[in-house]
């Protein structure tokens, strides 16, 4: 015989289980900085990326179960070509995407049994850091214009509250990225992260075309030095050696 659950009930027993998957992953921070956007992942994985590069201006960051937020990722590159070359480049934006994406979590979350165990945060830098557009969408679907700093994954509220007491307007990269550690290391007091445990990466929007790099081990070290000599952190994102490219998006 079979039993009736409520709608409500329903929601929320998914809700609940998305929640306790996404929590169980490591997190990863988004902060703007004087020349642009800084993305930054405990993630010591050099396959399975968190954080990936969608089009010229715009990148993505998700936390959750990787082959879920990869499949994601391909659709999202998939619509920004599609949409680039129909029309024109500058049609793609980071809004039009994460409400692609908010439509196809909302309806996963509403329509099958099971939910996608994801985040993401989907940017897009613009001509001054008032023009930065930065994107939270969470596992059902909804979406929120995040402004300054954005933290998800693991324990969130605790990350997210050591980037409050450590992000301000203006910083340069040096700064901003010893504060995304220092902030992803209040998760576990007794934790280092190492470079070689760090996936980073930047929308620096002082370069041409690509604005995407990521900063290699040697580069994130140099940058965490400067920042604990009291360096000004300056901007230049792209490092010595950084390779570009959106290969994968992320890892649990």
């Amino acid at each position: 015989m079979p039993f009736y659950v409520s709608p409500e009930q329903q929601m929320k027993d998914k809700a609940d289980y998305a929640r306790k998957g996404i929590a169980r992953g490591r997190s990863v921070v988004v902060l703007q900085y004087d020349d642009g956007i800084l993305f930054v992942a405990d993630n010591p994985s050099r396959a399975l990326h968190k954080i990936s590069e969608i089009y010229d201006r715009i990148a993505f960051a998700a936390v959750g179960k990787y082959n879920e937020f990869e499949a994601l990722r391909l659709g999202g590159v998939r619509y920004a070509d599609i949409n680039g070359y129909q029309y024109d480049r500058r049609d793609v934006t980071a809004r039009g995407l994460a409400n692609v994406y908010a439509q196809s979590l909302g309806t996963i979350f509403t329509e099958t049994n099971k939910p996608y165990e994801v985040e993401l945060v989907v940017a897009e830098v613009g001509e001054d850091a008032s023009s930065d557009q930065i994107y939270r969408l969470t596992f059902d679907g909804s979406v929120a214009d995040e402004h300054g700093y954005v933290a998800m994954g693991g324990q969130a509220d605790a990350v997210a509250q050591a980037l409050k007491d450590r992000f301000r307007e203006g910083m340069g990269l040096a700064e901003a990225l010893r504060a995304a550690v220092r902030s992803l290391e209040a998760q576990d007091h007794d934790r280092r992260l190492e470079a070689t445990s760090l996936e980073v990466a930047v929308l620096d929007r002082n370069r041409e075309h690509r604005l995407f790099r990521r900063l290699p081990a040697a580069r994130i070290e140099a940058l965490l030095r400067e920042a604990d000599d009291g360096g000004s952190g300056g901007g230049e994102a792209s490092g010595e050696g950084a390779s570009s490219g959106d290969g994968g998006s992320g890892a649990s």
